[in-house]
């Protein structure tokens, strides 16, 4: 069944690509106002977050197809290799500001035009604020890796753009070229660290990292509260996939219960389990009381 979700999320991959190009004109034309290597930084930045959006597009789009025979369980992990490229696009970016922060420091050159250079680049760093707290809203509510990190990517890019404009303000004011590279580099070392953990988070996922402890102390009540006639959970595992989530366990029920009840019991559990979190996969292995291990026991 198709994904109602899907035309939204694709919209919103496709939207950030145009949204990175119009920023990026901007910034670059700041920068050829002022020749500012600072400036130059952001508009570089722009550049990767032109490329990541293209990535992210193509990953929302493949992550959408649903399930088939060589993929049984879906397609929802291709976000995460969205976000790894993404992450590694963050850290290149970095390198050749270093390179070109390195070059100004020793040749520092005068600023042209700053005042016009600075309200562009200012005007720029609103949109992508605009955009970034969309998507970060819309990628926690779609669960999308994808989208998530190309808003705390447009996110970190505002927040070096804020002290780009600002200690350039500040350069301007007292002649102190040196700040413009000075500032480049420091730009390059907080996108740096963001593209770090961008490919942190990525590779966790990639390794079916379990869900978070608040959503699986949730996923412990719903089952406790939901599991009226059985004995006990034990072998509780969880792991995300993207937006996917998986939720399996062991149920113990009393030896003479029967098959329909237990079943009873099973749907019950489920269907609050998917309730709680939409698309959910649950998994539940029935045990009679005298078979079952006694390790992780949850006591309902």
């Amino acid at each position: 069944m198709p994904d109602s979700k899907a035309p939204i999320a694709k919209r919103m991959a496709a939207a950030t690509v145009v949204v990175a190009l119009v920023v990026l004109a901007i910034k670059y034309y700041a920068y050829v106002l002022t020749g500012s290597v600072a400036l130059f930084s952001d508009a570089l930045e722009s550049i990767v977050n032109v490329v990541a959006g293209l990535v992210a597009l193509w990953a929302v789009t493949v992550s959408y197809k649903p399930a088939d025979s060589d993929h049984p369980f879906g397609h929802t992990k291709a976000e995460y290799f969205s976000a790894v490229v993404e992450g590694v696009l963050i850290v290149v970016a970095a390198l050749l500001i270093l390179n070109e922060a390195w070059a100004a420091y020793w040749d520092p050159r005068g600023f042209e035009a700053p005042l016009e250079g600075l309200l562009l680049n200012g005007g720029a760093t609103v949109i992508n604020a605009i955009w970034a707290t969309i998507l970060i809203r819309l990628g926690r509510t779609h669960r999308s890796p994808a989208l998530s990190a190309d808003g705390r990517h447009i996110r970190a890019d505002v927040v070096t753009s804020v002290g780009v404009i600002a200690g350039l303000a500040v350069a301007t004011a007292t002649g102190w070229t040196v700040l413009d590279p000075i500032l480049a580099a420091l730009v390059a070392l907080n996108i740096l660290w963001e593209g770090t953990r961008v490919v942190t988070s990525s590779l966790s996922g990639l390794m079916d990292q379990a869900i978070d402890a608040e959503s699986e102390a949730k996923v412990r009540e719903t089952i406790s509260f939901n599991a009226d006639g059985a004995i006990e959970v034990h072998d509780l595992k969880t792991r995300l996939a993207g937006r996917a989530m998986f939720i399996e366990f062991h149920l113990v029920v009393p030896g003479e219960m029967t098959v329909a009840k237990s079943h009873v019991i099973c749907d019950r559990i489920e269907d609050a389990l998917q309730d709680l979190f939409a698309g959910a996969t649950v998994l539940i292995h029935v045990e009679p009381e005298d078979e079952a291990k006694q390790t992780g026991v949850l006591v309902l």
